[in-house]
């Protein structure tokens, strides 16, 4: 745990330090001294609690996991506009299913559980630590600079935080939030990560690959796990909104010597009567290959020479205050698979409902309708989804990288904020069912972790 001692340890030496800083949130550069650089720091701190467990169809193996960590995460008042941030996180492994144990009849693991801990040594239950955030930033007006570790949100890498720890990142990441009027902009280069599920930091196509790959074009299993070559990722994005009623965003990510993406979003919200609102959605997502997609040799690389997918989303639904339902529709077309690398991020289209995806597929059809009403006097967020999910079959290799087939699926999950002594603690349940819809020929590599099965998490988050 030796990142994570440093972390402590600086935090330590400065600890007393923090009892004598001003309250004032002022540029420390007004001081004469360094020491006001960390003095005025600001510290916080995470512990969280998570439980999971998946119940798949009867002979096939269930698991659970029992997951326990916390972090600290410092950073200094600004010097001139600089900062410095570091952050680091622990896990213990307190309870769990045998998870380097495979389903004897799959001979597979365990999709979900193993992603609360280290994917790559899944027998470690004790020395999980990771250093997440080590970052130096710069601020001007409302435009930041950022080198280093940290957290990068955007529709194609993102936290994807459905486990212990999320996605991290490291480059440089520019955000520019209203130094235009209306309008925000955002740029930056990633060239390592550290997927959820791992301690590692990669190179950007070492990254790619570290998760279960799938199968071919052809139908033979994916090779391109650490063979493919990318010097980094290029994000670029401007966001605007007009009138406060249509927002509109443009991004593009340009994966070098891989794949390129770009999509178009405009969201709007309309009053209709007294406190209701009409909501609005249309997406467009645009991929091709770049180059080879990764690597010279076709039976390794990522994305096939020529490869391109188009994929088109709406959304409508009404909502007031305290309540919202919308349904989605998405269409992937047949022209080839929708691709993103599981080990980036979550996908952000509108049909996305947590603990499955359709990453990987062509030709696709999907539905989801939702419902959310919050109670804020009693600090309780339930939510309901269900959605239906139409895929090609199985056996059409070219348009289902994980034969995956299709299937329906209905997500509750329920929120709730303590207060008074308690604050700080949330908690979270989230069940769900994925029923079969489409033809599996009785072969349970199909089944097992995809469908007929029932998924619980329970989650205790503490904040301070």
């Amino acid at each position: 745990m030796r990142y994570l001692s440093t972390l402590l340890l600086i935090v330590a030496m400065e600890s007393g330090s923090f009892a004598k800083a001003e309250e004032s949130t002022q540029d420390s550069s007004r001081s004469r001294s360094l020491v006001s650089f960390f003095k005025a720091g600001k510290m916080n701190g995470h512990f969280r609690y998570y439980f999971m467990t998946t119940d798949n169809q009867p002979g096939l193996q269930d698991y659970h996991a029992n997951a326990i960590g916390g972090g600290l995460r410092y950073e200094t008042a600004p010097f001139h506009g600089f900062q410095i941030g570091i952050a680091g996180f622990y896990i213990f492994n307190i309870g769990s299913s045998d998870l380097t144990k495979r389903d004897p009849k799959t001979n597979q693991l365990s999709r979900y559980e193993t992603g609360q801990f280290n994917i790559r040594d899944l027998g470690n239950k004790h020395d999980m630590d990771r250093l997440e955030d080590l970052f130096l930033k710069y601020s001007i007006g409302k435009t930041s600079i950022v080198t280093g570790r940290q957290n990068i949100k955007s529709p194609f890498i993102n936290p994807q935080d459905g486990r212990m720890r999320p996605t991290a990142e490291s480059g440089v990441w520019v955000e520019s939030l209203g130094d235009i009027k209306n309008t925000e902009i955002r740029a930056g280069f990633i060239h390592a990560i550290s997927p959820r599920g791992t301690l590692e930091w990669f190179h950007l196509g070492e990254s790619i690959g570290v998760y279960s790959a799938g199968v071919d074009i052809y139908g033979d299993k994916s090779k391109y796990a650490s063979q493919i070559h990318s010097d980094g990722v290029f994000l670029s994005n401007v966001t605007h909104n007009f009138k406060k009623k249509v927002k509109v965003q443009v991004w593009n990510q340009f994966v070098q010597n891989i794949f390129n993406t770009a999509m178009v979003q405009a969201d709007g919200t309309f009053p209709l009567v007294k406190d209701w609102n009409l909501v609005t959605g249309f997406q467009y997502i645009r991929q091709d290959a770049v180059a080879n997609g990764g690597n010279t040799d076709q039976t390794l690389t990522y994305a096939h020479k020529g490869w391109k997918s188009n994929i088109f989303g709406v959304r409508l639904g009404v909502k007031n205050k305290n309540f919202e339902t919308h349904i989605s529709y998405t269409r992937i077309t047949r022209d080839g698979r929708f691709l993103m690398p599981r080990e980036w991020g979550r996908e952000p289209l509108y049909t996305f409902m947590a603990r499955e995806r359709n990453e990987g597929a062509g030709n696709v059809h999907a539905f989801v309708f939702r419902i959310a009403n919050p109670f804020p006097k009693a600090r309780l967020r339930p939510e309901i989804a269900v959605g239906y999910y139409r895929l090609p079959d199985v056996t059409d290799f070219r348009l289902n990288k994980y034969g995956m087939p299709s299937y329906w699926q209905i997500n509750t999950s329920l929120k709730y904020e303590f207060e008074g002594f308690m604050k700080g603690l949330d908690a979270e349940i989230l069940a769900l069912y994925k029923g079969i819809s489409g033809e599996t020929y009785n072969n349970p590599t199909n089944v097992f972790n995809k469908v007929d099965m029932f998924h619980l998490n329970v989650i205790l988050n503490y904040h301070f």
